[in-house]
């Protein structure tokens, strides 16, 4: 979908939507990386704000919508973003927050029914079907879920109410941000066809301006158009599918889903590197922060694998898979460590590196396997101390000496972390 704000169209009714049959919801928070982040400044509220790395080469993660009306999104080379709004304040992301709150988040969907399909760690799917003689109507689970994740979690989400995934994703669209609107089972036509065509999840700006110069501009004028000219046009497949969609065709269930397939972290310098300590002293602060991410949701895994991008772009991973599950940090950077070493670069000059954890399993059923070199009080107890004080005193209260010497990671490290 666009990443564009429509207006949602008008009704021809007065009526309070019915919303019988609408047990597909879209529940989307609202800059949820950026509302996370001023959980804790709350004097910010109301600015532009723009959630990322300080650094030139860094990019957005989120902003708030302050920012986004002076053009900044999210994804944007963070310079460009300081051109546009130069009075916005920069804040570092929180990626331990925001996982926090995305598993509280997902939790809570979890009470309403075990339908649930993830698409990020601020969206997803929901079937209530199962829900609605336990609950109430589909509008009602949908006000629910909107109050008890502003009351617990202090953001703010948005809701599409409707029969198909996909009018329910665009329902959520315009909805924002805040807000709740059902699409009427006997409405979704006349809703769809108010639309421009921009609206339509999958039409891009290249494919938005293609289908202008076709003297298509309006989802109606999209559903007139003949397939066989469309596919003509788009090609076969896309052709098909948004002639589908203009007609609010959408077959797809909703497909519950494993949240995370694999937890890791990487890291974009701010200038190329070619020293293997630094290297390996990232690969550590890496290895750290994914091991913490993997502890914090409940997970331990199996196979490590690394990824190192080079100054002119090219990019190559290593994995190995270890004998036994582990969320150790110690386990994760020797694995990592290995990995790199072998691949021999000398002095290759280094743009990115990042470490992952694969083949995850709740850490509830992995079996623990004690090694011969582990004290009496192990390596994952030490990490578990850790945790506790960065819960204390925030993330990096306590690290490895080998990083203490490091400088601080705002000033001259572009972050992004992945799940």
């Amino acid at each position: 979908m666009s990443r564009r704000q429509f207006t949602a169209p008008t009704r021809g009714s007065a009526e309070p939507p019915d919303d019988t049959g609408c047990t597909v919801l879209h529940v989307d928070m609202d800059a949820f990386y950026a509302s996370a982040s001023l959980i804790s400044r709350p004097e910010l509220r109301g600015r532009p704000v723009i959630i990322g790395g300080a650094s030139g080469r860094s990019v957005v993660l989120s902003a708030t919508y302050e920012a986004r009306a002076f053009g900044v999104t999210s994804a944007m080379p963070m310079a460009r973003a300081q051109r546009l709004c130069p009075q916005a304040v920069i804040i570092e992301p929180d990626h331990r927050r925001y996982a926090a709150i995305s598993e509280a988040v997902m939790a809570t969907f979890a009470t309403i029914t075990d339908s649930v399909e993830p698409l990020s760690l601020d969206e997803a799917f929901l079937d209530v079907s199962g829900a609605v003689r336990r609950l109430g109507r589909p509008t009602r689970i949908a006000a629910q879920l909107r109050d008890t994740i502003a009351d617990e979690q202090g953001i703010t989400c948005s809701v599409g109410v409707a029969s198909t995934k996909f009018v329910a994703k665009l329902a959520s669209n315009l909805a924002k941000p805040d807000g709740l609107l059902v699409v009427p089972r006997e409405e979704v036509v006349s809703f769809l066809h108010q639309l421009p065509v921009g609206a339509i999840w999958g039409v891009g700006d290249r494919t938005e301006e293609h289908l202008h110069r076709l003297g298509l501009r309006t989802v109606a004028d999209l559903a007139h158009t003949p397939v066989e000219t469309l596919q003509r046009a788009l090609g076969d497949v896309a052709g098909r599918s948004l002639h589908d969609l203009a007609w609010g065709r959408d077959p797809r269930p909703v497909k519950p889903e494993r949240r995370e397939k694999s937890i890791g972290a990487d890291e974009t310098f701010a200038y190329d590197i070619d020293d293997p300590e630094r290297i390996h002293r990232e690969l550590l602060r890496l290895s750290d922060r994914t091991a913490a991410r993997a502890r914090s949701a409940g997970m331990m895994g199996r196979t490590v694998s690394i990824k190192v991008r080079f100054a002119d772009f090219t990019t190559i991973t290593r994995a190995k898979t270890l004998r036994h599950h582990t969320d150790v940090s110690r386990d994760i950077f020797a694995t990592a460590r290995e990995l790199y070493d072998r691949l021999g670069l000398q002095r290759a000059r280094i743009r990115l590196v990042g470490v992952r954890l694969e083949g995850l399993v709740p850490s509830a059923v992995a079996p623990i396997q004690a090694t011969l070199d582990e004290p009496e009080h192990g390596w994952r107890e030490a990490d578990r101390a850790v945790d506790r004080a960065s819960a204390r005193f925030g993330a990096g209260s306590v690290r490895p000496a080998s990083l203490m010497a490091d400088p601080p990671s705002g000033s001259q490290r572009a972050r992004r972390d992945l799940s």
